[in-house]
């Protein structure tokens, strides 16, 4: 096994060999994503519904996925800890809110006047969130988890992702 330490950011090589992330380094990748689709998708509100169509699909599997692995996996671990329990919570009920919006995002025509707004509603939703992630949540499940217990959950995180995008596509 190889490790790097960097900032707390935990890369190694697994058993397999392959580069694998912690837990936090793999949330954060997920986050840059979706901020980068989210940018992506505004300009196609104007410009064409099937570009626009295209990219809120991918948009719709990215957060998927990343709410399959974070509800599955993270949120359940960091419920246990007193010191974490109530932003999991928290975190699971904004989750509700944003799986919401991209039901009733993916049923709308895209070209309905109020799609534009919806998806502006979505993506302050998702910003949120994030924000209350890479701030105070991924400060204290560093300090409830060990390095071990990141790089793990990372790993079985990054897996059961790669067969929810599987399975979208």
């Amino acid at each position: 096994m190889f490790a790097l330490h960097r900032a707390r950011t935990l890369i190694h090589l697994s058993d397999q060999g392959e580069l694998a992330m912690d837990v936090i380094s793999l949330l954060k990748a997920d986050h840059k994503k979706v901020k980068d689709l989210f940018e992506k998708l505004e300009p196609t509100t104007e410009r064409g519904i099937k570009t626009g169509t295209e990219f809120f699909r991918t948009l719709k599997e990215a957060l998927d996925a990343h709410a399959y692995i974070e509800e599955t996996y993270f949120y359940p671990v960091l419920e246990k800890s007193k010191a974490t329990h109530d932003i999991a919570l928290e975190a699971v009920e904004e989750h509700a809110i944003v799986k919401e919006l991209l039901a009733e995002l993916d049923e709308l025509p895209k070209d309905d006047e109020s799609w534009g707004a919806k998806l502006k509603v979505l993506k302050e939703n998702v910003e949120h969130h994030v924000e209350e992630e890479e701030g105070e949540m991924f400060k204290k499940a560093r300090q409830v988890l060990s390095d071990d217990e990141l790089e793990s959950l990372g790993a079985r995180m990054e897996k059961a992702k790669e067969s929810q995008l599987k399975q979208a596509a």
